[in-house]
């Protein structure tokens, strides 16, 4: 499957990449993450760390009126879901066992992201 299909399939689907695949895993460049579909900016490196899930994570968003959290009772579990506000793409998850003082890790797809180099 190209990187374009599972975009797709992840942003408009709720499908999730398989872990360690995605590109900006570890990636380390500094800059600002942004929705694939609208640009809009939504993380910024500053805010990226290794949680070893295999999914690029952040603590915190650029700005918390860019996505939604809703919750989400798929595959079994009880998870927050993250969209992007502009443009309702699917970007991966918020779970609450993150590094303090915020104590949340934003586990975000790669192919949900863009990146925007400082």
């Amino acid at each position: 499957m190209s990187n374009k299909d599972l975009s797709h399939r992840v942003t408009r689907e709720g499908a999730t990449e398989p872990p360690f695949s995605g590109k900006y895993n570890s990636f380390k460049e500094k800059g600002t993450y942004c929705c694939v579909n609208c640009y809009k900016e939504l993380f910024s490196s500053s805010h990226k760390y290794d949680s070893g899930t295999g999914w690029p994570s952040f603590y915190k968003a650029i700005n918390k009126q860019a996505i939604i959290e809703k919750e989400d009772y798929s595959h079994g579990m009880t998870r927050i879901e993250v969209k992007c506000k502009a443009c309702d793409s699917h970007l991966g998850h918020l779970f609450t066992d993150g590094p303090k003082p915020f104590g949340l890790r934003y586990c975000i797809n790669s192919v949900a992201l863009s990146f925007r180099k400082n």
